[in-house]
């Protein structure tokens, strides 16, 4: 596994597209061989699946089964290390795709690219840029971060950082395709998610006023008006100190990938500044924040009290 990651660290620092085409997918089959189900296939299954590909995707595994999964505890603790970690290597791809020219240089391979990644937003790809084979690679390095992000949730605190979390605020420029738009906002939550040092680093860089304006221009599509709004109502909730420790009952790790931290011990401090406070948040001095650059976002907040959309909030 490390000899792997190794080689596909490699192919992503490359300025050649198509090594970086195959450093992302030796990262997404490692990533696929931890997530999903082998189940043994009979013959006519076999020819089945070569005549119509995809029409049998493998399961994924059960949360409760993948923390004690031998390969993801090789790779999670992989991840501890400088070496090995994902996370850098696919920011730095992100961060070099954004000044880079152009790297594929035929319609075939951009053809070739919508087709190995599927990120959820077709109806988005077709208003990519024409020169956008750049922005196919990005969207799906984005995707891969999100997966790292919520396999391995220290890597989170990689976005403390100014220079990580500027790069998310640079791919919600209005001039970036709506797929990217909507691609970057959900790897943002996977970036903000139980790291409240995270979101102050976020608010600090006026990542609030980024995200409002975007939400204001009206050449912004409904698709990512609508991420935008998801978005804000995520950002709202009220934040919480700690994870769940060790010792609590396995249930507690079965609610969000997040809490698989829980499972190997690990402690907690981001939550405290250097000299011992809370470092966290409430709703009320977030939407107090959030005023500043849209309106009605009380309403947003009586909503979010009434839908429950991620669980009941206090009140």
């Amino acid at each position: 596994m490390e000899a792997l990651l190794s080689l596909a660290f490699d192919n992503l620092s490359s300025y050649d597209g198509a090594k970086i085409r195959k450093g992302l997918r030796q990262v997404e089959g490692l990533l696929a061989q931890i997530c999903l189900s082998r189940q043994k296939s009979t013959p006519a299954e076999k020819r089945r699946s070569v005549v119509a590909p995809g029409s049998a995707q493998p399961a994924p595994k059960e949360l409760a089964c993948l923390k004690e999964d031998p390969a993801f505890r090789e790779f999670f603790k992989l991840q501890e290390g400088f070496e090995c970690n994902c996370a850098s290597p696919l920011f730095a791809a992100s961060a070099g795709k954004l000044s880079a020219p152009t790297l594929c240089t035929n319609g075939e391979e951009a053809v070739s690219l919508e087709a190995d990644f599927n990120w959820g937003y077709p109806e988005l790809i077709r208003v990519i840029r024409p020169d956008g084979q750049n922005d196919l690679l990005i969207l799906s390095t984005l995707d891969l971060i999100q997966g790292i992000l919520l396999l391995h949730p220290p890597s989170r605190a990689l976005f403390a950082r100014e220079i990580y979390m500027n790069l998310f605020l640079d791919l919600l420029d209005d001039g970036n395709c709506p797929a990217i738009q909507c691609t970057t906002l959900l790897t943002l939550v996977c970036a903000l998610l139980d790291y409240p040092s995270n979101t102050r680093t976020f608010e600090e860089l006026d990542g609030l006023l980024t995200v409002s304006s975007l939400f204001k221009l009206r050449s912004t599509s409904r698709e990512v008006k609508l991420k935008l709004v998801e978005f804000l109502y995520f950002y709202l909730m009220p934040e919480t100190p700690s994870l769940p420790s060790a010792g609590h009952p396995v249930i507690a790790l079965q609610r969000s990938p997040s809490k698989l931290a829980g499972a190997f011990n690990r402690g907690n401090s981001r939550s405290w500044d250097s000299e011992g406070h809370s470092n966290t948040r409430t709703t009320e001095e977030k939407q107090a924040m959030l005023g500043r650059y849209l309106n009605n976002v009380e309403d947003l907040v009586d909503d979010l009290r009434e839908s429950a959309p991620f669980g009941t909030i206090a009140t």
